[in-house]
């Protein structure tokens, strides 16, 4: 037997065999990149897959390659959804208890309540970055703006960021009088000024489609938290996307509603048996309103539709391009809105009283009001309540509040992680909290015990993955539960039933209790005729207090609503007749002419 030989044989195959193993990065590259696209206050019925006459055909195209889910929470605005998606925790424990902006006086200085994303948690694209992908962040950050809370130092390698809740989309234009400017922040530097040519949508997409390229060279993966600005107010779009629906809201908000929830049947995203929610009191019947005011109102939804298309006219960017480079087929589309639509009037809001510094801000720098020039850098357009509930068609209310035109949206996931059916619904319970634990499961990751020398609270989420290899409905049982509370307004939903406490006049400032899978739009209030459930369900909103430090805020936004608004009436179609009562027309056999009065 020639020892030297065999010897020599058995380093050869040893070798060869090293030779053929992946290298590490080769076997990183294996595994799925991973996009988030976050739209800010986009609705639940904003796509046409989900009930819209907007045209998204590449959110649509997303939602037909993978799989629509209809029972999708968030929070009701927007950085405390944006602190559970990257952080996997509770509001009351990430520093988002309540958001910076309003934050009450008893909350002030309270753990849990910082107005910035906790840094000592630990965040998604920490963990992803640590396990071999490259992190990638464009858009709206909203969660701190010191250099140890910008994306940079929470994870993200690569970034493009306005660190403000919102503003201009042409420039650094901001919203009050103590802070004028923008704060933006590109690869962990802040920004003196703004590329050339830039336009929000369009430059975050161009930034991405940057990072992607420079990053493809060592063949790793990468997600991207795609966290656009539109279509929040201000509404701001190039002139070419302003009157592509010109004429087309003419009918008014209760008729698209309508239209909308229509389609919604069509498609299986509601049952056949699915009512619209109560419009809201202060909304006025569309057909009282005169025709100049009709022109100005429609005109605002004109806007927000444009800002819709040109939204998804830049995702169909993203994709394409990941298509072009071969990506695209590995790639994870998560795809939903931030909370409800918007119908607060934020530029009144924020304007405050004649005379104030805020006042005076707004009518210097965003007084570009004329209805020909919305749309233009310095005009300021909303579109409120009315369209705000079509948006949110069939729920009732919409942002900022616990009626579930506040809290539920519309959910896309599409790519290799979706095994069920293309095109499919899904009716299972999902949360904003559950993304974490999902990617990290796909990455390969793992959650720590500790970060930087602090205990990890448990995620608390559930991986969606038995739901995407179609082995279970929905993640939830029912007797898992989710909770929520912001400015003082609160709720619970456990499998069909969702108990919640909302201020007046928006609620009862007592909890109310509705049965969602026969009620989805909260008619009916079943709180005293079933007090058993409702002492159910309370016993959980004391257990979720508790352990998540919920200190419910002595002031909020809302606190002076019940005096703004007129008092609180049912709304029914058709009341009062007065109001809709038509011109008399006699019969045409009937009609004649006065006689003459005789001279006595």
């Amino acid at each position: 037997m020639n020892t030297k030989f065999t010897i020599a044989s058995v380093l050869l195959i040893m070798v060869q065999i090293t030779l053929s193993q992946p290298t590490a990065s080769q076997t990183v590259g294996k595994r799925p990149n991973i996009v988030i696209i976050l739209a800010d206050d986009m609705g639940y019925s904003d796509m046409g897959m989900f009930g819209s006459e907007i045209k998204t055909p590449n959110m649509d195209a997303l939602a037909m390659n993978g799989t629509r889910f209809t029972n999708y929470y968030t929070h009701a605005s927007c950085s405390p959804t944006r602190s559970m998606l990257l952080s996997g925790q509770d509001t009351h424990l990430n520093g988002l208890g309540a958001m910076d902006e309003w934050t009450a006086p008893n909350q002030m200085g309270k753990e849990g309540y910082e107005g910035h994303l906790s840094t000592n948690l630990v965040t998604m694209p920490q963990l992803l970055k640590d396990v071999g992908y490259h992190t990638y962040m464009v858009g709206k950050w909203h969660l701190g703006k010191a250099p140890d809370k910008i994306p940079a130092a929470r994870g993200f390698e690569r970034d493009f960021t306005l660190l403000d809740g919102m503003g201009s989309y042409w420039d650094m234009t901001n919203m009050t009088a103590l802070n004028p400017t923008s704060v933006f922040t590109e690869d962990g530097k802040y920004l003196t000024k703004l590329p050339k040519n830039y336009y929000a949508t369009k430059t975050y997409t161009d930034k991405l489609i940057n990072f992607i390229d420079e990053g493809r060279k060592d063949g790793k993966p990468f997600f991207a938290y795609v966290s656009h600005q539109a279509p929040h107010d201000p509404y701001h779009l190039p002139k070419d996307w302003r009157n592509r629906h010109v004429g087309e809201y003419d009918k008014g908000w209760d008729m698209v509603r309508q239209d909308r929830m229509k389609k919604q049947k069509e498609l299986g995203i509601l049952p056949a048996t699915a009512q619209l929610a109560e419009r809201m009191w202060y909304v006025p019947d569309y057909s009282i309103l005169a025709p100049a005011s009709k022109a100005v109102v429609g005109k605002k939804m004109e806007l927000y539709a444009g800002l819709v298309e040109n939204l998804d006219y830049h995702i169909g960017r993203l994709v394409d391009h990941l298509k072009k480079i071969g990506e695209y087929e590995n790639t994870i589309f998560i795809v939903f809105g931030d909370n409800g639509a918007e119908g607060n009037d934020l530029g009144a809001m924020i304007g405050g009283t004649p005379g104030t510094l805020n006042y005076l801000f707004f009518a210097s720098k965003w007084s570009n009001n004329n209805p020909n020039a919305w749309g233009e850098p310095n005009s300021y357009v909303g579109y409120g309540a009315g369209w705000a509930q079509v948006s949110m068609t069939p729920f009732s209310q919409y942002k900022g509040m616990m009626a579930e035109g506040g809290i539920r949206n519309a959910l896309v996931v599409s790519g290799p992680i979706n095994k069920l059916p293309k095109g499919s619904i899904n009716h299972g319970t999902m949360f904003v909290g559950d993304i974490m634990p999902t990617l990290l499961e796909v990455a390969g990751g793992k959650y720590p015990e500790t970060f930087n020398g602090k205990a990890q609270p448990k995620l608390m989420g559930k991986s969606w993955l038995p739901v995407l290899n179609g082995q279970a409905a929905s993640p939830r049982t029912d007797k898992d539960y989710i909770a929520w509370e912001v400015f003082g307004n609160r709720a619970v939903r456990q499998g069909d039933w969702k108990i919640r406490w909302e201020i007046k006049p928006l609620g009862k400032s007592d909890w109310e209790l509705f049965n969602l899978s026969q009620d989805p739009a909260e008619r009916n209030d079943l709180a005293s005729q079933n007090p058993y459930k409702l002492r159910e369900m309370l016993v959980l909103w004391d257990k979720y207090a508790k352990e998540n430090n919920v200190i419910i805020p002595n002031r909020g936004p809302f606190e002076a609503m019940e005096d703004q608004l007129p008092q609180r009436f049912p709304v029914q179609e058709g009341y009062p007749p007065l109001i809709n009562i038509k011109q008399f027309v006699p019969p045409a056999g009937m009609m004649a002419e006065p006689k003459e009065i005789k001279k006595n």
